[in-house]
């Protein structure tokens, strides 16, 4: 284990996001704010001491970064763990929240892009504090790690293994022949989308600050907003569609993207995981928007319009509102409720188990009965036109089980707090989801201040556990990790 590397390299990308923070200090300044602005000044200065303390102490003998499987992990894990911890300070600084656990909470929902507050009042906070916590759902929602890959190759370490350690799914697309060229493809195209979301909201009506923000919590698939009753404060319609639009286009695997950009539209769109994920949200909004038509009187418009925004909404894992969805007919909760189960897709920036996943699972079921109807047969597991190999396929059933094992227990350890059943169970998925929003206790109106600060700490593990995809983290615990 190169500890050395690790620790020279968590120096330099903590500078990195002490530089980026220079941003909500501007905006602090702007908007005459000036205890956010002590808050972000003084987290700056620590940051960079703390940066250039380890650069110093790691710069004696071989200076040269080597980062192995192990080394990637360990750095990968550390970094989100240190984003979280000094990215909440300004909050604590300003005592926006009661407590450190809170504060640490938020902002690591932030950078996770789960999307979940602690905080009562969101509108009563300042801009400049409510964009940082806006702008780490932007950031988390590609990776920073993958962005620092891309545009700080200049510390002489191959990026591949990082990249591999934080990216989500079960397949890592190599879009290009280097991992910073693709790192930086993936950023290109996250940006752009993102540009073209807050010019449409500006259009539709947003003004620039709420337009940006808006747009960080829906590309990062996260759900932070402004404001307190989310998209629903908007009372639009037409940002609501644009919202939908944007959302979806998060929840897809962003390497279709650039095959699309490459003149490979017809292969790009029938991608095998694209058109499963196209089918449930289609499905499942069809389903809701009859319920609520028939059931709770909606007009089929809004009802159209709402079912299918919160089914994106869910499905994506981003955690926005546009209506009090927890007032809806228990069918239509209970549809929310399962695809918080399933995530976005493969190298997407959406949360949750992920549609590929899920589809195997299914796929493996039915073959599993086919076997014992048919012994000698042999059947292969296909997504679309793609064969999965044996090695991903047990991969896959392996994450399934210990996702599961990881929702229980938690779920066992939560129930200590008192809450009913329904809050329990729907906190514990939608932080280990990095959904945001749920039913019960913590649907709309309600926040995670609900909770005690050592149950925060819980569903801040579980938020960089879900974010990482478990292994990353887990593999920290084992015997086999430490050993030379």
């Amino acid at each position: 284990m190169n500890v050395k590397s690790v620790i020279r390299l968590l120096s330099f990308i903590l500078l990195f996001i002490a530089i980026i923070m220079v941003v909500p200090l501007v905006l602090a300044v702007v908007y005459n704010e000036d205890v956010a602005f002590s808050s972000f000044l003084k987290t700056i200065i620590l940051m960079t001491v703390t940066s250039l303390v380890g650069v110093f102490a790691t710069s004696w003998g071989n200076r040269e970064i080597k980062i192995g499987p192990k080394e990637s992990y360990l750095f990968v894990t550390l970094a989100w763990v240190l984003f979280s911890l000094f990215g909440a300070l300004p909050l604590f600084f300003s005592s926006v929240l009661p407590s450190y656990a809170a504060c640490y909470f938020e902002i690591m929902s932030g950078f996770t892009t789960t999307g979940a507050t602690a905080l009562n009042n969101i509108e009563a906070v300042d801009k400049s504090l409510l964009f940082w916590r806006n702008m780490t759902n932007w950031l988390g929602g590609m990776g920073v790690v993958v962005l620092f890959v891309a545009i700080l190759p200049a510390f002489g370490v191959k990026g591949t293994a990082l990249v591999g350690a934080e990216s989500v799914g079960p397949t890592k697309d190599k879009l290009t022949p280097h991992i910073r060229h693709t790192a930086m493809a993936l950023w290109s195209i996250y940006f752009f989308l993102s540009v073209l979301e807050t010019v449409l909201l500006m259009v539709f009506g947003l003004n620039l600050y709420n337009a940006v923000t808006v747009t960080f919590g829906t590309m990062g698939a996260a759900g932070f907003t402004p404001t307190n009753l989310s998209i629903a404060s908007f009372n639009s319609p037409a940002i609501e569609w644009i919202c939908i639009i944007f959302m979806f286009l998060s929840g897809a695997n962003f390497a279709l993207y650039f095959k699309a950009i490459r003149g490979q539209v017809k292969k790009a769109l029938k991608d095998g995981e694209l058109r499963i994920y196209t089918a449930i949200v289609l499905v499942s909004s069809l389903f809701i928007a009859l319920n609520l038509f028939f059931s709770a009187g909606m007009k089929a418009i809004d009802a159209i319009r709402h079912s299918l925004f919160q089914v994106v909404s869910f499905t994506t894992t981003t955690g926005f509102s546009s209506t009090q969805y927890q007032n809806w007919p228990i069918f239509s909760q209970m549809i929310l409720f399962v695809l918080s189960f399933i995530g976005g897709c493969a190298g997407s920036a959406g949360g949750g188990p992920k549609v590929i996943r899920v589809a195997t699972i299914f796929k493996l079921g039915k073959s599993s009965i086919r076997k014992r109807l048919h012994p000698t047969s042999v059947s292969k597991i296909r997504i679309g036109d793609d064969t999965l190999s044996q090695d991903t396929v047990s991969g896959i059933s392996g994450f399934i089980g210990m996702y599961l094992v990881t929702f229980a227990i938690a779920s066992i350890v939560i129930s200590l707090t008192g809450k009913d059943l329904i809050t329990v169970l729907s906190s514990c998925i939608l932080t280990l989801g990095n959904i945001g929003i749920g039913l019960g206790g913590i649907g709309m109106d309600f926040s995670f201040s609900i909770y005690p600060d050592w149950a925060l700490w819980v569903f801040s593990f579980l938020m960089l556990v879900g974010r990482l995809e478990l292994f990353t983290v887990y593999a920290l615990f084992t015997k086999d990790f430490w050993r030379s």
